[in-house]
């Protein structure tokens, strides 16, 4: 999988709320539902879902194609 193709499939999904694994290393993951935002030339923006946080993330695409993150599209 490529850059261009990653950001094509995250435009497709751009305002759908998907879940998101993400390694921290060492056996630790982060896991929750956000909100694809906005895609940039090199990173995309994704807000949490929670009502009771307000919070913005930013991934590169390179993150998708390292494994850093998986984006399960399907909620």
């Amino acid at each position: 999988m490529n850059v261009d193709a990653i950001k094509k499939e995250l435009y497709n999904h751009l305002g759908d709320t998907v879940s998101i694994k993400y390694n921290l290393g060492r056996n630790k993951y982060e896991e929750y539902d956000a909100i694809i935002k906005k895609l940039y030339n090199h990173v995309f923006l994704v807000q949490l879902a929670d009502e009771n946080v307000n919070e913005v993330k930013s991934f590169s695409y390179s993150d998708i194609i390292t494994k850093t993150i998986k984006i399960n599209y399907q909620i």
